[in-house]
C-alpha cells in the first residue's frame, strides 16, 4: 500500500529522526538522494547541463547541496536564487564545488539563458511549508524551462498545495523526488499530475501510525478480495438488489448487473420496468427478478428521477424503498437526487464532479467555500476541490463519497479517522458512457460481500480501470467490454504476480 502523510505527521517523524542525528544530516542524506536520482537521469538523457532553482525553504537547501554533489562529479551546474534568504551553507558548498551561482531578480538574463540552455531543470522553489500558487517571479522561471528538459522537483512541485486540496499555478514535474513518507499532494487530483513520476528516497525517516492518504497496489487487493470458501453459497456470497436503469435508460441496467454477475457476486436480484427486465434477463440471465432479500442495495444507474410515467413513478418508489432498508447501500447518477439525510446503514455515493456539484449546491453543507448561484460555479468549485467537496458532503450525509474521474478519491466521513483513498489505474479511453454503470454494479457486488464502504469504494475503482487496460490495451474501450473483462481482471489479480 502507498501510504502519503500530512505535513504535521512528516514534521513530527524528521523531528524524531533528527534527534538521533548529527546536526544537518537528514539534509545531507536527501541531497545525497536527490542528485543521485538526477545522475541517473543523465545515463539516459544527452547533456550534463544542470540547473537548480532554490528557494528560502529546507528543500532549497536540498537542492543547493545536490548540486554541489552533482558539480563535484563533473556537471556543469548553475544555481539560482530565489530569495536571499536561500539556505546558506548549501549555497555556499554550491559555489565552492565550481557551481555558477545566480541571483534570479538581479540576474535575469544570465539566469534565462542558463534555463533555455538546461538539460535537467531541479526545481527547489518552494516545499511542504508552501501554498498552493506561485508567485509572478516564480512563474517567469517555470515558464522559461524549455520542453526539452527534464524537471526534477524536490519534495513537492513548487507551487502545489501540500494537502493536496487547494489549486494553483505550479511547476509540471517529469520526476518528484521525496523523501522517506509520500506527501498527498502526489496521491491527490489537485498534485497527482504535476508530481509526475514519485520517487521516494530512504533518509531514515519512519512511517507514522496514521496514513492522510492511501492508494492500494494489486498486492493489497489481492490480500482484501473477498474470495469464496469451499463451504459458501450464493446466498453467503452476498445477493445484491440493483433498482437500475428505466424505459429511457435501459442500458444502465445491463451494464450494471453484468458488471456484479462477472466481478463475482453471489447473485443479482433485479427492480426495474418491463424493457430494462427484459434486456437484463436477455444479458444476464442468472439475474432473479423483483425484490427479495438482499445483502447489499446498487440504486441509480440510469434512474430518471424527473420521469413521471407510471413505470417511472414505480421504479422511483423502488429506489426509494430499497433506500431505506437497513443494509449497505451503492448510490449512483439519478439516486442522489433522492438523498437528504443520512441513511442508518453503510452507504458509498458515486458522483462524477457534475453529480457532486449538484448534490453540494442543494445540501449546502459547511465547510465548503462560496460558490455562485449558478450550477456552472459549482461545478467549477468540485472540478477543482473534489476532495473539499466530498468531505463536505460525506460528513452531511454520514456516507464515504467515491468521486470519479482519472484520479479517483475515496473520502469517508471525518468522523471515522479513516484516510482518504486514491486511485489512478485506469486509461483515459475510460472516460465514456456507461463506465460508471459498470463502476456502480461492481462497487454493488464488493458491498454485498460485505467490504467496508471504503475498501468497496477503492477495490473497486482499482479493479475497474484494471478491466479497461484488460479489455483492450492501448486503445478504446466499450462500458460493455469492461464489464466482460472484469472476471479475468479479479483473476488476474489474485493470481498473476504484481
Amino acid at each position: 500500500m502507498i501510504r502519503a502523510f500530512s505535513v504535521d505527521s512528516v514534521r513530527r517523524a524528521e523531528s524524531a529522526a533528527m534527534a538521533d542525528l548529527p546536526d544537518g544530516e537528514l539534509m545531507q542524506r536527501a541531497a545525497t538522494g536527490l542528485a543521485e536520482v538526477v545522475a541517473a537521469r543523465f545515463e539516459q538523457r544527452d547533456g550534463d547541463r544542470v540547473v537548480a532553482l532554490v528557494g528560502s525553504g529546507d528543500n532549497g537547501g536540498d537542492a543547493a547541496y545536490a548540486a554541489a554533489r552533482l558539480a563535484a562529479d563533473g556537471h556543469n551546474v548553475a544555481v539560482v536564487l530565489l530569495s536571499d534568504r536561500a539556505h546558506e551553507d548549501g549555497v555556499e558548498a554550491a559555489r565552492g564545488a565550481g557551481c555558477v551561482v545566480l541571483a534570479a531578480e538581479s540576474d535575469p538574463d544570465e539566469v534565462t539563458a542558463a534555463l533555455g540552455e538546461a538539460d535537467v531543470v531541479v526545481d527547489g522553489v518552494t516545499g511542504i511549508g508552501g501554498s498552493a500558487g506561485l508567485r509572478e517571479s516564480a512563474v517567469r522561471l517555470r515558464d522559461a524551462v524549455p520542453e526539452t528538459a527534464y524537471v526534477v522537483s524536490v519534495d513537492l512541485p513548487s507551487g502545489s498545495d501540500p494537502a493536496g486540496i487547494e489549486p494553483g499555478e505550479t511547476f509540471f514535474a517529469d520526476e518528484t523526488v521525496t523523501f522517506s513518507l509520500a506527501k498527498p499532494v502526489h496521491l491527490l487530483p489537485a498534485g497527482e499530475a504535476a508530481t509526475g513520476l514519485l520517487t521516494v528516497v530512504e533518509i531514515g525517516v519512519e512511517e507514522p501510525e496514521r496514513a492522510a492518504v492511501e492508494r492500494l497496489t494489486r498486492a493489497d487487493i489481492a490480500e482484501m478480495w473477498p474470495v469464496p470458501g469451499p463451504f459458501d453459497d450464493k446466498y453467503t456470497r452476498g445477493v445484491l438488489g440493483v433498482v437500475a436503469g428505466g424505459e429511457r435508460y435501459p442500458g444502465a441496467a445491463v451494464l450494471a448487473t453484468t458488471a456484479a454477475a462477472t466481478a463475482g457476486v453471489g447473485m443479482v436480484r433485479y427492480v426495474g420496468p418491463p424493457t430494462p427486465t427484459g434486456l437484463v434477463h436477455a444479458a444476464v440471465p442468472e439475474a432473479v427478478p423483483g425484490k427479495g432479500r438482499v445483502q447489499a442495495w446498487l440504486v441509480g444507474p440510469g434512474l430518471d428521477s424527473g420521469d413521471r410515467t407510471s413505470p417511472g413513478r414505480a421504479q422511483l418508489r423502488a429506489a426509494e424503498d430499497a433506500l431505506g432498508e437497513d443494509v449497505p447501500c451503492v448510490v449512483d447518477a439519478g439516486a442522489l437526487d433522492l438523498l437528504s439525510k443520512p441513511r442508518s446503514a453503510p452507504t458509498l455515493l458515486t458522483p462524477h464532479v457534475g453529480e457532486l456539484a449538484r448534490l453540494a449546491k442543494r445540501l449546502r453543507p459547511r465547510g465548503l467555500p462560496r460558490a455562485g448561484r449558478s450550477e456552472a460555479s459549482w461545478v467549477q468549485m468540485t472540478r477543482e476541490r473534489p476532495v473539499l467537496v466530498a468531505r463536505a458532503v460525506a460528513d452531511r450525509l454520514d456516507a464515504t463519497v467515491l468521486v470519479k474521474g482519472a484520479v479517483t478519491v475515496v473520502v469517508p466521513p471525518t468522523s471515522t479517522g479513516l484516510p482518504v483513498r486514491s486511485q489512478s489505474d485506469g486509461p483515459a479511453w475510460l472516460a465514456t458512457a456507461g463506465a460508471g454503470d459498470v463502476l456502480a454494479g461492481l462497487a454493488g457486488a464488493l458491498a454485498a460481500s460485505g467490504c467496508s464502504m471504503l475498501d468497496t469504494g477503492s477495490m473497486a475503482a482499482a479493479v475497474h480501470g484494471m478491466a479497461a487496460d484488460r479489455a483492450n490495451p492501448g486503445g478504446p474501450v466499450r462500458a460493455l467490454d469492461v464489464a466482460l473483462a472484469l472476471g479475468r481482471t479479479v483473476a488476474g489479480v489474485l493470481t498473476e504476480p504484481a
